[in-house]
């Protein structure tokens, strides 16, 4: 399977899902960091994390996936939605919560 087909597996398979530098337990940097505190202060208990450091191949193919320069990079229900900065804007707005507010009240 190539990596875009994975990738794509992965983001419509689960509602939430992070691909991020390390994992929920242990950040690899600061914007990674950010983006698991953001979505646990929205109350999402579970997504599914993804360690670009594990796989180049990853690291890479989100970035043509999503056609997003940088990780992390936040996927809602299939949805690319954006990267830390844009995460923390739409937590400040509210904007972020009514996102989840489903997926955080069907767990």
């Amino acid at each position: 399977m190539d990596i875009k087909q994975r990738i794509h597996d992965t983001v419509t398979g689960n509602p939430v899902v992070l691909y991020m530098k390390g994992n929920r337990q242990f950040p690899q940097c600061g914007f990674s960091a950010r983006a698991v505190q953001i979505l646990q202060a929205c109350g999402v208990k579970d997504f599914v994390t993804v360690d670009v450091l594990a796989d180049p191949e990853v690291r890479q193919g989100v970035k043509d996936y999503a056609n997003w320069p940088t990780v992390p990079q936040l996927y809602i229900g299939g949805e690319f939605v954006g990267g830390s900065d844009i995460m923390t804007e739409m937590y400040q707005s509210g904007e972020l919560q009514k996102q989840l507010e489903p997926i955080v009240k069907a767990a």
